[in-house]
């Protein structure tokens, strides 16, 4: 096939809303239906895949390879009893888990999955609808399913739950600000904040020159702009909140976290949206980073590798692929404190992300110089940020005080401490106790007579 067809099968924001009603409908079931049945099978992909790392079986019991044992645990909950806290705000509980779910598959519409296909005759492009805006709209979703967990954890009427979803409010707050910061080198590479457009900048090799000769480098974003991706995919796994990131839900500190006093069909809806969630991050981090529904080399060398119904296989396999990283990060990391995890997100990724989008955008502004000015300005940018960070202050650890003198230290009326030498002595009240048992030894006198 010709380079000018493949340009041709690129969908433009132009090619959208002019579909009839029923290729609409079908696109938004077709979305619907994708996160619902991606979801169902991501949780039997992470039970068996988290069971063939520890050595067990997985689930294989209903179902050919255990496939149906999903449906099965889902209709149990559907058909549990489904507890009211007498505490809880009804209307807000009951819609609290809705609010998670609905977010997370709506970020589905805005997804290329594939190219302009004819379907029933009609050219349209494999993607529910495109704005010129849709990566804010991405964000806009993504921001929008923290509220049903705050919600959830605040109608619950009940602590454990509340400390959940003020966790939850701190978490997303902090890894939303990476998440975006990271994205604005994607559009500022692309040029548009179009989903499509994005995935089209992608399809197109990077020229680079060396030594006088033009050299093509990759297009995906998640090689040229790689400090990006990194953050992008950490900030996507803290706002999904998958271990190790899995701070609001915490059984082993706060019950269940937000969840706590859910139970029946609302808890089965608060466990989709974690997993509608995460399958929907695996499908924007294709678009924007790994070239979308484009397929991967060597298949690129197949003409006819990205038309036609082919690119939605691709697509599939890139975000099954994010999809295992999920599961491998869940089978592999212990969870962080929740120190350590609000440090790493603005004292690590924040001032990382910062740092990168200054030296795009310095990298930008001198694409139109001469070869020896690009090379001698950056070669100055980079010696700037060499010096910077040897001669960056740092605070000097204070040496740790020895062991007498931290006893020496001690405030008076503290606890007592036991001996240093490790050696416990003999306990008083077990010296006196062990004196009562013992008979007395006392000499028979004269008077004294056998009875």
């Amino acid at each position: 096939m010709s380079p000018v067809i493949l340009a041709a099968n690129d969908p433009t924001l132009a090619d959208f809303g002019k579909d009839p009603w029923w290729l609409v409908l079908g696109k938004i079931v077709f979305a619907f239906v994708f996160g619902l049945l991606a979801t169902l099978l991501g949780v039997w992909f992470e039970r068996r895949v988290v069971g063939y790392m520890q050595v067990r079986p997985g689930p294989n019991q209903v179902g050919p390879f255990g496939l149906l044992q999903t449906l099965a645990d889902g209709l149990k909950m559907a058909f549990k009893e489904d507890i009211l806290p007498r505490a809880a705000d009804k209307v807000v509980y009951f819609f609290a888990p809705t609010i998670s779910v609905i977010c997370a598959v709506t970020a589905l519409s805005v997804v290329p999955f594939g190219p302009k296909v004819s379907i029933f005759g009609h050219w349209t492009p494999l993607q529910v609808t495109d704005v010129p805006v849709a990566v804010l709209v991405l964000l806009a979703c993504s921001s929008m399913g923290i509220y049903g967990i705050v919600l959830g954890g605040w109608a619950s009427g009940s602590t454990y739950p509340l400390l959940g979803g003020l966790r939850s409010t701190a978490q997303m707050i902090s890894y939303e600000v990476a998440m975006g910061l990271s994205i604005v080198a994607v559009f500022m590479t692309a040029g548009t904040m179009s989903t499509s457009g994005i995935v089209a900048a992608q399809g197109n090799a990077t020229q680079l020159t060396i030594a006088g000769q033009a050299v093509p480098a990759p297009g995906w974003y998640a090689i040229l702009l790689l400090p990006s991706f990194i953050i992008f995919f950490i900030a996507t796994v803290g706002e999904t909140n998958r271990a190790p990131f899995d701070l609001p839900e915490a059984e082993s500190e706060l019950v269940a976290g937000f969840m706590t006093e859910y139970s029946s069909l609302k808890f089965a809806l608060f466990m989709l949206s974690e997993y509608v969630s995460m399958v929907t991050m695996s499908a924007v981090t294709t678009a924007l980073f790994l070239g979308g529904w484009r397929a991967p080399w060597p298949i690129t060398l197949w003409a006819g590798a990205n038309s036609g119904w082919w690119p939605m296989l691709w697509f599939f396999g890139k975000v099954i692929l994010l999809v295992f990283v999920f599961v491998w990060l869940r089978g592999t990391l212990p969870r962080l404190r929740y120190d350590q995890f609000m440090r790493f997100g603005w004292k690590v990724l924040l001032p990382i992300n910062l740092v990168w989008i200054l030296v795009l955008s310095g990298l930008r502004s001198i694409e139109g110089w001469q070869t020896k000015d690009r090379l001698f300005a950056t070669g100055i940018g980079a010696g700037v940020l060499l010096l910077a960070t040897l001669f960056w202050p740092s605070k000097k650890k204070e040496p740790k005080p020895t062991l007498q003198e931290q006893v020496n230290s001690r405030p008076h009326g503290s606890f007592p401490l036991p001996p240093m030498d490790l050696q416990v002595p003999p306990s008083p009240r077990t010296m006196r106790v062990v004196a009562e048992r013992e008979p007395a030894n006392v000499p028979a006198g004269s008077d004294s007579r056998e009875v």
